[in-house]
């Protein structure tokens, strides 16, 4: 998700970029739980805060947002690759002349 939200915002940006902007703002994201002041914990509290900020640290969720990193572009580079395929292939084939 944290892929597809900067490759929204970063359009022209290539898959490489991306990803490694994706791995900076999961890292940031989850270090920034580390951080504990009462109205920061108050609002992690409430459901928006536990949507937005998270409740807990836990390293296992870098390795998750990694994961889904490689997954993202994984499948970006599949779907590329697929979608060049089809055009090349609708290119060569003759159309019938009614």
């Amino acid at each position: 998700m944290v892929l597809f939200l900067v490759a929204m915002a970063a359009p022209g940006q290539s898959r490489w970029r991306m990803a490694l902007i994706s791995a900076l703002l999961a890292v940031c994201v989850e270090l920034f739980r580390l951080v504990h002041t009462p109205w920061l914990d108050d609002f992690r509290l409430t459901t928006a805060g536990a949507l937005l900020l998270g409740r807990v640290y836990s390293p296992w969720n870098m390795l998750a947002y990694g994961l889904g990193i490689a997954l993202g572009v994984l499948l970006d580079r599949l779907g590329r690759s697929a979608f060049t395929r089809t055009r090349l292939s609708a290119q060569h084939t003759p159309h019938s002349a009614s």
